[in-house]
């Protein structure tokens, strides 16, 4: 679980939206990338997000 402090600074890195955690990912609430957290770090970058489903 992420520090509720450090998750409330946290922000997508691609359009500054506010974060919420799902799981062992943050998930972006405008774009809907999901960011892994490792051993209780998120790992905000882009290249490490996984893109939403498009249908």
């Amino acid at each position: 679980m992420i520090d509720p402090q450090l998750l409330e600074i946290l922000a997508c890195p691609d359009c500054k939206t506010p974060v919420r955690e799902e799981g062992e990912r943050l998930v972006c609430m405008k774009c809907g990338r999901r960011y892994p957290v490792r051993d209780g770090i998120p790992v905000m970058l882009i290249e490490e997000a996984e893109q939403p489903k498009r249908s």
